[in-house]
């Protein structure tokens, strides 16, 4: 599997920007983010194949950005216009275009006043 290590979570006040980053430990077709709000299941936030158009949930639609760099082997999560049902664990996620996924340990992001 592929290891991943996210960094950036932290605190946001409602309607603020954050910025998620993710770098794996080899190139893998598809990254993107997941994330686990309390109570709830894991869900969808976006993700991305290589050079290509990123997929997101309706939920964080025209809000977050999902960008690549593949140099680098790393994705990118920009949040936009935060409010408090975007409290939760983010995960970094990768797949390969077949075969199991990898996920990263999650970075907290709480939004609050």
């Amino acid at each position: 599997q592929v290891h991943l290590v996210e960094s950036g979570g932290g605190l946001v006040q409602p309607g603020g920007s954050l910025e998620l980053s993710c770098v794996a430990s080899e190139s893998i077709a598809r990254m993107g983010w997941y994330r686990q709000a309390p109570g709830k299941q894991r869900g969808l936030v976006g993700t991305m194949l290589t050079n290509d158009i990123p997929i997101y949930s309706d939920s964080v639609k025209g809000r977050f950005t999902i960008s690549r760099d593949n140099a680098k082997n790393m994705v990118y999560l920009q949040m936009h216009n935060v409010n408090l049902d975007d409290t939760a664990v983010y995960y970094c996620y990768a797949a390969p275009l077949t075969g199991r996924p990898s996920w990263g340990q999650g970075t907290q992001v709480t939004v609050s006043s």
